[in-house]
């Protein structure tokens, strides 16, 4: 349960953010971080350092920035560490990558070949059309887990960081539903020892972070922190866990025009998306049993935002295809497009066409900042296990096993500010209004 109006402590220190995964993602946003640091950008797209938030009445004009609202941890004490298959420093794989302007990234070289990536844990029985040299290997995935705490341990001591969170930003592994091993920690730590097929990299991961008491963010569809013996060992060690899946392209265009049909009461009929993309994540995707990690993670925005169950007349006969379509010329610059059907007074039909042509991984950069920044603050105020208030920054959020995820990123946004009002004591925003006619 979340104190009302507690005393947040201030953060002590600084904040190690451990990435696993060192590609156009995580390069982006350490690029970035140092680049705003030296005064060289500015950090669009973070609700954590641009942000603002309502309190009290309309009247009283209060108005915050978040970041002086709540007391987080600042841009200049994070601290960058990393894992990844491949043996190349950060500057070497942010040039690979290809997102950032290579002017900009000459401006910040030094930091970024500073940070070179730890030996991963990875499996191409999970993420199946990329390979590396840089990898872990054991005498079962529970030496493997024991040697990224050692890593994680190594970090904290090399780097002084007070606190830490893991916030992943490797690949999309391939589609499992959970199984015995997934149930209790006592299964999954005995399926570490037995190298059980079924613990995915990510998991050992996960396991690790956790057995350090340090939050764990899933950027990526896998299932991870999502099953049971998680939650209940993240629950047990006091530590916050969140996920999953980033929304940053197709499906945030998603959250942002579902929620719009649906309160004007307008019908669907189909909803059509393709994607091109030539990135690392671009290939891995081209696995049928990846993709249909990131197919489940999609396809369950629309059903949740249009509650079929309530609107049959409108909802029922839904036809939603998606498709992923690896294109290299592209690189990170992905374009998405869809095509809706919609039908309005007496079944009339009309249509809704979307061409996003966005970036990737600028749209993700600032979502690990806030995660990591945010994550760092529940941990903090006490606060363990699933963080929902977080799940404006997912695709498939995670919730309690007895709720249903809320996808309405309007809604989700009124959840997280008014969890940071609730643990400053401060009325929530219902937007009623009412009292300004009486």
């Amino acid at each position: 349960m979340i104190q009302k109006g507690i005393e947040i402590p201030k953060p002590k220190g600084k904040l190690g953010i451990l990435l696993p995964g060192l590609g156009a993602v995580s390069t982006t946003f350490v690029a970035g971080m140092y680049a705003i640091r030296k005064g060289l950008a500015k950090p669009i797209g973070s609700i954590s350092e641009m942000g603002t938030i309502r309190l009290g009445k309309r009247t009283e004009n209060r108005v915050l920035p978040i970041k002086d609202f709540v007391p987080l941890v600042k841009l200049e004490d994070l601290e960058f560490g990393s894992w990844d298959i491949f043996e190349d420093n950060a500057y070497e794989a942010a040039l690979k990558a290809g997102v950032l302007k290579e002017d900009l990234l000459k401006q910040v070289r030094e930091e970024l070949g500073d940070l070179k990536p730890m030996k991963a844990v990875f499996s191409n029985d999970y993420v199946k059309l990329i390979s590396g040299p840089n990898v872990k290997k054991g005498e079962n995935k529970y030496d493997l887990a024991q040697q990224l705490i050692e890593d994680i341990q190594n970090f904290k001591e090399a780097k002084k960081v007070e606190s830490m969170v893991m916030v992943w930003c490797a690949s999309t592994e391939v589609y499992r539903e959970p199984t015995h091993v997934h149930q209790s920690i006592e299964a999954f730590e005995r399926g570490l020892k037995e190298n059980s097929p079924d613990i995915a990299p990510s998991q050992i991961y996960a396991y690790a972070a956790i057995s350090c008491n340090v939050p764990f963010a899933n950027g990526a569809p896998n299932l991870t922190v999502d099953i049971p013996a998680m939650i209940d060992f993240a629950n047990d060690k006091k530590v916050p866990i969140a996920g999953k899946d980033y929304k940053t392209g197709q499906t945030f265009m998603k959250t942002i025009l579902a929620p719009g049909i649906k309160a004007r009461l307008l019908g669907v009929t189909g909803w059509f998306s393709t994607n091109i993309l030539g990135n690392r994540d671009g290939e891995v995707l081209d696995d049928p049993e990846s993709f249909k990690s990131k197919e489940v993670s999609k396809g369950g925005v629309l059903d949740q935002i249009f509650q079929v169950d309530k609107y049959p007349d409108l909802y029922s006969n839904i036809y939603h295809k998606i498709r992923i379509n690896y294109y290299p010329p592209r690189g990170d610059s992905k374009e998405g497009w869809d095509n809706i059907d919609i039908f309005g007074w007496l079944g009339y039909p009309m249509q809704i066409k979307v061409n996003f042509l966005c970036r990737d991984s600028i749209l993700a950069a600032p979502l690990i900042l806030d995660l990591a920044r945010f994550m760092e603050l529940s941990q903090r105020v006490g606060m363990k296990g699933i963080q929902e208030w977080l799940s404006f920054y997912f695709k498939a959020p995670m919730c309690a096993p007895e709720l249903y995820p809320e996808n309405d990123i309007f809604i989700q946004l009124m959840k997280l500010k008014n969890t940071l009002s609730h643990l400053r004591g401060e009325e929530l925003i219902t937007h009623l209004g009412l009292e300004y006619y009486d």
